[in-house]
């Protein structure tokens, strides 16, 4: 039996998947401003290499992209071990 018929019967669990894009600090005031659409600005552009995590576990690398004025993420690398 092979590793991914091993892990059939687990396809089905939920599992959160993380991916940063940019860490901001802000000051208590700040946050407090923030209400429904706004805008939290980053550094990060379309092209650059994001890590992936999963249950906070880095698993992989990806690729910022756009597609039809949406952001989402390309996966180019799972870890190793």
């Amino acid at each position: 039996m092979t590793p991914q018929e091993e892990i059939t019967p687990l396809g089905e669990i939920p599992v959160e998947v993380e991916v940063e894009l940019d860490r901001k600090t802000m000051t208590a005031r700040e946050v407090l401003e923030l209400e429904e659409g706004s805008v939290i600005g980053t550094g990060r552009s379309a092209g650059e290499n994001i890590d992936l995590y999963i249950g906070g576990v880095l698993f992989g690398s990806g690729e910022i992209v756009v597609i039809e004025n949406t952001l989402g993420v390309r996966i180019t690398d799972f870890r190793d071990g």
